[in-house]
């Protein structure tokens, strides 16, 4: 039985691996000030919103149409292919529960389509990581019940640790409060933060980027768990040279070999912003 892995562009996976996995990506929107409309990873570069962002550009984002979500789900349907979506954190973003109205409505028409819908509480690499692993699966002929069994997992033990250059910008999207906003643009001091139950929880702040690395490695040594086994998640807003001393130092640390990297995806940077830096991994296996 093939097994169809849908998810969204929040999950921040690259072109090559959407392709590689055959994964399915439903594009959210993305608006700049002009309420010109972009599809994140279509129609509009994440490297080129987040530089425009440096520049002082200001994008607000969308979930996808319910035409676009409609469209996929039928598609599937009409040739009764077996799929799973997995969503963007609903504690994030309404597409989780715009996607299940909508597949109530497909499975008016197309009674036997069989199709899971799965809040993954997750966001970005998180995300894509569990979207990896259920598409790595379902490719390698795993049953749906495998699959999804594998997902709860994930979804329940997926660590995100992140930090921002600036909180601004999550203020901003309404994704964290304007007092520690004002807090983590003094002194230098750079916060972390991560995701519980798919929301958003601030960490610690830490004075001094250099010293933020550490940190998250420190972090990842005592919530990680047979780290060097691991696939290693890393998200980026437009900063490979930040991306590239952590990624040596978790190898150092903890024997680290396979990485995913990707950037932020444009419905994530216009939240985060340019210089986010993002850590995943399992805190079981």
């Amino acid at each position: 039985m093939t097994i169809k892995i849908i998810t969204d562009s929040a999950a921040d996976l690259s072109k090559e691996l959407l392709q590689t996995y055959d994964i399915e990506m439903i594009p959210l929107r993305v608006y700049d000030e002009q309420e010109n409309e972009f599809l994140d990873g279509v129609t509009l570069d994440p490297i080129d919103l987040l530089r425009n962002m440096r520049e002082g550009k200001v994008y607000k984002t969308s979930l996808p149409s319910l035409e676009t979500i409609q469209e996929v789900f039928t598609t599937y349907a009409k040739h009764d292919v077996t799929c799973i979506y997995l969503a963007f954190s609903s504690e994030l973003s309404g597409t989780y529960q715009s996607s299940v109205l909508v597949g109530e409505e497909v499975k008016e028409t197309y009674p036997n389509f069989s199709l899971d819908i799965i809040d993954t509480k997750c966001a970005s690499t998180g995300q894509g990581l569990v979207v990896l692993e259920a598409a790595k699966m379902a490719k390698d002929g795993a049953t749906k019940e495998e699959i999804l069994n594998r997902i709860a997992f994930m979804t329940k033990h997926m660590e995100h640790i992140f930090t921002v250059a600036d909180l601004q910008y999550l203020v901003r999207g309404g994704r964290v409060s304007k007092v520690a906003g004002f807090i983590g643009g003094l002194l230098n001091i750079k916060p972390i933060l991560n995701v519980e139950d798919g929301k958003l929880i601030p960490l610690e702040k830490i004075r001094g980027r250099k010293k933020v690395f550490q940190r998250i490695v420190d972090i990842m040594e005592t919530r990680g768990k047979d780290l060097k086994n691991q696939t290693i998640g890393i998200s980026h807003g437009d900063d490979l040279e930040s991306v590239n001393i952590l990624t040596e130092m978790i190898t150092e640390k903890f024997g680290c070999k396979v990485f995913v990297v990707n950037s932020i995806g444009a419905a994530v940077g216009a939240h985060a912003g340019p210089g986010t830096l993002a850590i995943f991994f399992l805190n079981e296996v």
